[in-house]
């Protein structure tokens, strides 16, 4: 029983801080392109990838 006392109270805060931080995403505009991520991995790349030269030899 007495594990209740301290398991509510932290169930509760972590809850909070859970919501708060939900919160913050929604007001920095986190979730406003969810249509440009899906497109944005498909696109190419503007610059092709260096290929690494082995000079050891």
């Amino acid at each position: 029983m007495n594990a209740l006392f301290y398991l509510i109270p932290v169930s509760l805060v972590l809850g909070i801080i859970a919501l708060v931080a939900f919160y913050w995403t929604l007001k920095t505009a986190q979730y406003d392109d969810p249509e440009g991520d899906r497109f944005r991995v498909l696109g190419e790349d503007d610059k092709p990838l260096l290929r690494h030269t082995d000079t050891s030899r």
